[in-house]
């Protein structure tokens, strides 16, 4: 993994965005009921999708590294509002799945470890926010 990664969204009109990152792009939006045109996921939803599919990639990961068969994997992430704050206060990480070998609560203890995103929320990064006018 390199030592940092960048992504670059770009405005599309209304409440729309095309982030790009490694020639992919994924579109973002909001519902019709809040003014957007229901293109994508929301930016909140995007967070949320990050945590669990990051997490699921992880749960695998460490079943194949240590040779236990795995089916059936699913991870779901709740994203909780803090009362009335423009943020969420609390995130709940479940995953279920078929473990040949081994619990699951074992996996995930050891997926914890190695799930980039949850590492990331678990201790957060400094955020800096600069501006460039264009010319």
């Amino acid at each position: 993994m390199a030592d940092a990664l960048e992504v670059t969204a770009t405005w599309r009109g209304g409440y729309e965005a095309t982030v790009s990152a490694r020639g992919h792009a994924v579109t973002i939006d909001e519902p019709e009921t809040a003014g957007g045109r229901d293109a994508g996921p929301m930016p909140t939803e995007a967070l949320a999708i990050s945590i669990a599919s990051c997490f699921c990639l992880a749960v695998a990961h460490v079943a194949r590294r240590d040779g236990f068969a795995i089916s059936d994997l699913n991870v779901h992430a709740r994203a909780e509002r803090a009362g009335r704050e423009l943020r969420y206060g609390r995130v709940v990480v479940t995953t279920s799945a078929t473990v040949d070998g081994a619990p699951l609560e074992t996996l995930v203890e050891r997926a914890r470890r190695v799930c980039w995103v949850s590492n990331t929320l678990a201790k957060p990064p400094a955020l800096e926010y600069r501006s460039m006018e264009v010319p």
